[in-house]
């Protein structure tokens, strides 16, 4: 029993003293990765420059760059009550869908009137915070990258992949908290 013990005990002391870190087995999910940022990188320039060319040609709008990295301008603006969204308010309004060539894709009638909880409910990232720049009445322009609205699946009918896109919005109602 006792060199039994010895054994364990000897085995245990000495027997992990060598240890060496795993590497990893796949390197190509980091190359992946660094690729994916890259074309992510190049789609995002690409979209910004087509926004310029946009708001070249769009001469009536003045158009604001936002830290969220979409486009922005007042189409009709209500200068009485300047009131924005906070979370947790109600807001209610109607929207467009166009391509940056003025395309239709989405007409009001077809989307209907959309009601949700700012930052408390599920919509597209571009609808949710284009919203909080607008008060009440108020007609919006924007320009939203892919990222921002469908991505890189489209919506599998008429907006395409990687598809920047120009949503025109009407703030109807603001129900504060």
């Amino acid at each position: 029993m006792l060199r039994f013990f010895l054994l364990i005990s000897f085995t245990s002391l000495f027997g992990c003293q060598n240890l060496e870190p795993r590497r990893p087995v796949n390197k190509q999910k980091q190359v992946f990765l660094k690729e994916s940022a890259k074309r992510n990188k190049n789609i995002v320039a690409i979209e910004q420059a087509l926004f310029q060319q946009h708001i070249e040609k769009e001469k009536k709008l003045d158009f604001s760059a936002t830290p969220q990295g979409f486009w922005f301008a007042h189409q009709k603006k209500n200068k009485n009550n300047r009131a924005l969204p906070l979370k947790g308010d109600r807001v209610t309004f109607i929207y467009r869908i166009e391509d940056l060539n003025g395309n239709l894709l989405y007409d009001e009638k077809t989307l209907g009137e959309v009601s949700f909880f700012i930052d408390q409910e599920d919509l597209i990232p571009g609808l949710r915070v284009g919203v909080k720049y607008l008060a009440m009445g108020e007609i919006g322009v924007f320009l939203f990258p892919s990222y921002l609205c469908y991505g890189y699946q489209g919506d599998g009918d008429k907006i395409g992949i990687n598809q920047p896109l120009r949503f025109t919005i009407t703030l109807l109602e603001l129900e504060k908290n």
